[in-house]
């Protein structure tokens, strides 16, 4: 684990870093960018938990879980919608980190498990996930693979 991690909600003085982190090339057709990512936070106030990550003062990455008590997908009610990692700081414990993160924010929001959705490619998210114990589901929902992990 990184040694000084921690998230840190969107604010006016750190947007401009978040709309400009970069993950890797390789990795951008498996993630929207960080600027799609809070245009739909702020569509979905109510639901998406938008979080920097970072390592002292440091930007690494951003995550954004989504917590929905009734949502019109099952799978949808807790989980990671976004996870992008700056390209290098990739492989240092700061992904496993914000995935964690989410996990603990939906255990004390009383979900008993959470959903990861990743598009199938070599240099996609899958492994990562799965190291996590993200388990599919046998679902696939628009071209992505279902995983599931229990909270308990």
């Amino acid at each position: 684990m990184p040694p000084n991690p921690r998230l840190e909600p969107i604010t006016p003085d750190n947007v401009g870093s978040a709309c400009r982190l970069a993950i890797r090339p390789d990795q951008e057709s498996f993630v929207a960018p960080v600027a799609v990512s809070l245009a739909e936070a702020y569509a979905s106030p109510d639901i998406a938990w938008p979080r920097l990550v970072y390592d002292a003062d440091e930007l690494v990455g951003f995550v954004m879980g989504a917590f929905d008590p009734d949502p019109p997908v099952e799978f949808f009610r807790c989980g990671i919608w976004r996870l992008n990692i700056a390209a290098g700081h990739q492989g240092k414990g700061y992904g496993r980190f914000a995935v964690e993160a989410v996990l603990a924010e939906g255990r004390h929001r009383g979900f008993d498990r959470a959903a990861v959705l990743w598009i199938p490619g070599a240099t996609g998210p899958e492994g990562f996930y799965l190291r996590m114990g993200f388990q599919p589901t046998g679902e696939v929902f628009e071209g992505e693979v279902v995983g599931t992990l229990p909270l308990h």
